[in-house]
């Protein structure tokens, strides 16, 4: 069990609220595609950062949408690349 103290592993907590925020940032997502071979599944991507799937595919589908991805529809999954 968490204490006050303790803290959450891939989470920085807000001194104020008390809520928890994701401590990844963009680069380490894009960094962990490159890491990759410059191109990966989701899952791939979140075990290379540390975070879940979904916290993966969330990041993934904004840099997408800011147009720092591509994604490639491979069967039923998804594979993520760096955009040039």
């Amino acid at each position: 069990m968490w204490t006050k103290r303790e803290t959450v592993p891939g989470k920085d907590r807000d001194e104020e609220s008390g809520k928890y925020t994701t401590s990844y940032t963009d680069s380490d997502f894009v960094d962990a595609i490159r890491r990759l071979d410059g191109m990966a599944g989701t899952s791939e991507i979140a075990d290379e950062v540390g975070c879940t799937r979904r916290t993966a595919y969330t990041r993934l589908k904004s840099l997408a949408e800011k147009g720092d991805l591509e994604s490639l529809e491979v069967g039923n999954s998804l594979v993520w690349i760096v955009s040039e």
